[in-house]
């Protein structure tokens, strides 16, 4: 039975609270649950793009050599129960309740004792750390939410090893506004004397990570475009870069079992939602959500065939969209683009996104209220030779995957 109180308590939790735990607090809620992390073996995961493609393909490959594996990520697209995956499924509602009743009880009581609330994020880290700790998986991947160095994640203090993805300016209002001071950040999570494998395509981010691990008496172990691991299931060239890495996480930790066939086996058919993935024949979805993943997506754009694009696109306030738009209009040859307004407060309203698009040079520009009618709208519209892409924040992904399956219920089989 769906524990809906436990949604609505959680989702009711503000993003952003007034007054935040220092992660000297978090680790004392985390003593109250009796340090259920200690107890796991944890790869710990940070960046700007790529968190969660590593994430499904470390996934992948441990359990394609016979492990159990906890995966925590960020953000859920269509129930919160996406973030704690066992095994690559979401967890099952008896777990899920039971965690949420346990670090429940533990705030009720330190709130009591002055503790601020945990926020979302907090609250659902706890209840990962809670679940796994239960549950004893044989690993347990853990993705940062924002940042590194004070993300919440990083009060755990024994990881096996961390990974650090490409890096590029997003969060600038948190993280700094270049990609010196958000490497800075991302390589917070780095512990000592734990080997770092990260993504050193932009040279100035990869110096500060490199300087950070020898800092820490860690080795490092640094990936550019030209290391990609190549047969990848992703319809993403960059998804490449992001096997690399995982693959060399399990290479340098040594992991009985993972051998080269494990990998390449897992990795052949590894699929992470919402990222260059294909809903409806030439209907692709894509997570992208700042510069940074708009310029990888329109990558992925041009390896396929380019023309005849559709573009449904939405974003949030809080991320450079003017950029976003600037590549997608400079980089692609759009036939037509339809902008919606997402339903989370977050989102931007339709008529300026349209306005965005019209000032970039894009002159059919159709804005909508709602996804439900932007998606009716380009498969309606949609010809056999055109390919529709739908992208701009993982919000509209969301949307967009329960509005489908909504179609598909009632029978729209050309989504098949």
């Amino acid at each position: 039975m769906i524990d809906k109180k436990a949604r609505d308590y959680l989702l009711a939790i503000p993003l952003w609270t007034k007054k935040k735990n220092t992660l000297d607090e978090v680790r004392h809620f985390l003593e109250e649950l009796g340090n259920p992390d200690e107890q796991l073996r944890i790869i710990h995961v940070a960046g700007t793009n790529g968190k969660g493609s590593v994430c499904a393909d470390l996934t992948a490959m441990l359990m394609e050599a016979g492990y159990h594996v906890g995966t925590f990520v960020s953000p859920h697209l269509t129930d919160v129960t996406e973030r704690f995956l066992v095994d690559g499924i979401p967890v099952e509602e008896a777990g899920f309740s039971e965690s949420f009743a346990r670090v429940k009880a533990v705030t009720d009581r330190l709130i009591a004792e002055g503790y601020a609330h945990p926020t979302f994020f907090e609250f659902v880290f706890l209840m990962a750390m809670d679940l796994y700790g239960r549950m004893k998986p044989d690993f347990v991947v853990l993705e940062t939410g924002l940042g590194g160095r004070l993300d919440t994640t990083n009060v755990i203090r024994h990881p096996l090893a961390c990974v650090i993805t490409s890096i590029s300016l997003d969060h600038t209002q948190y993280l700094g506004d270049t990609v010196e001071l958000i490497a800075a950040e991302k390589a917070g999570i780095i512990k000592p004397g734990v080997p770092v494998v990260y993504d050193k395509n932009d040279r100035a981010a990869g110096a500060v990570i490199a300087e950070a691990a020898d800092r820490l008496g860690s080795a490092a172990y640094g990936f550019t475009a030209e290391d990609s691991y190549r047969g990848v299931s992703f319809a993403a060239p960059y998804q490449a870069m992001n096997a690399a890495l995982a693959v060399k996480v399990l290479e340098i930790l040594d992991i009985s079992g993972v051998t080269a066939d494990i990998c390449k086996k897992a990795l052949a058919s590894v699929c992470w939602t919402g990222r260059m993935q294909q809903v409806a024949p030439d209907v692709w979805v894509d997570g992208a959500h700042n510069p940074g993943g708009i310029r990888a997506f329109v990558q992925a754009v041009k390896k396929q065939d380019p023309s005849h694009i559709q573009l449904l696109f939405a974003a949030v306030s809080d991320k450079d969209y003017h950029e976003m738009i600037r590549l997608l209009c400079t980089q692609l040859v759009l036939e037509s683009v339809t902008v919606v307004q997402l339903k989370s407060e977050r989102g931007l309203q339709a008529a300026a996104l349209a306005k965005q698009f019209e000032e970039a040079g894009c002159s059919r520009v159709t804005a909508f209220d709602s996804t439900k009618d932007a998606l009716a709208h380009v498969l309606s519209g949609k010809k056999e030779e055109d390919r529709l892409y739908m992208v701009g924040s993982l919000y509209l992904i969301g949307e967009i995957l329960e509005d489908l399956k909504l179609l598909r219920s009632a029978g729209r089989g050309f989504l098949n």
